[in-house]
């Protein structure tokens, strides 16, 4: 259990988050800006670098608040018994608000606008399914992770959400923070503000079935709703 203050945990998310959105948004920049229109590539160069950043995120991070930055994984231990209801609340208001200061800092980083709003379309059912498919593996992977090999988190954490962006339709936001930051950048990382409910509603879903799946496959491990 970690000793720090809930002040220490609640700079953790938001710096952590921040740092994730940074990663994610500034490296879709980058990554199109150098691929010379080959969107594979940009894509291949968004992933590992978002993938990095998780794992060195979490490494740093864990020890402080558990490095969850993603209300997704706030809610699944919520809902485990493993945080309480009021800090979880705090803790998805604190990934949201540096989520969108991470996505300001990417653009200031690359002389772009602070203020946008992207146009990116990211809808229909498959994507949907995606994003719950993408949810519920990145959740099960850390209660499997957490209950089995907790040193092993941050690795398994990155090398997902990396192979997740490629077998994804979606390329795997798998987070609602990270989903209503993106919907704040016009760039390759984006996506339409009209698109994010109905993603963050597949996301939620997946976390929900992720919580189920690993209460069955690890009946002794998992907690009492709260």
């Amino acid at each position: 259990m970690s000793q720090a203050s809930l002040g220490q945990r609640l700079l953790a998310e938001a710096l952590g988050t921040a740092f994730l959105l940074a990663t994610v948004v500034g490296s879709g920049i980058m990554a199109e800006r150098l691929a010379g229109g080959n969107v594979a590539l940009a894509l291949l160069c968004n992933a590992i670098a978002t993938g990095a950043i998780l794992a060195v995120l979490i490494l740093m991070f864990a020890p402080i608040s558990g490095a969850h930055f993603n209300p997704a994984v706030s809610l699944a231990f919520m809902l485990r018994g493993e945080l309480a209801r009021l800090t979880a609340a705090i803790y998805i208001a604190c990934q949201i608000a540096g989520g969108v200061l991470g996505v300001w800092a990417a653009h200031l980083m690359f002389d772009l606008p602070v203020l946008q709003f992207s146009l990116k379309i990211r809808t229909g059912f498959s994507q949907w399914f995606a994003e719950s498919v993408a949810t519920f593996g990145l959740v099960l992977t850390i209660l499997g992770c957490v209950a089995r090999a907790p040193a092993a988190v941050p690795y398994a954490v990155g090398l997902y959400i990396t192979a997740a962006y490629w077998f994804t339709a979606s390329t795997s936001f798998a987070n609602p923070a990270v989903t209503l930051a993106r919907a704040l950048s016009d760039t390759f990382a984006g996506i339409a503000p009209a698109n994010v409910a109905a993603f963050i509603v597949a996301q939620i879903l997946g976390a929900l079935a992720a919580v189920l799946t690993a209460s069955v496959l690890r009946p002794r491990d998992a907690m009492t709703i709260s």
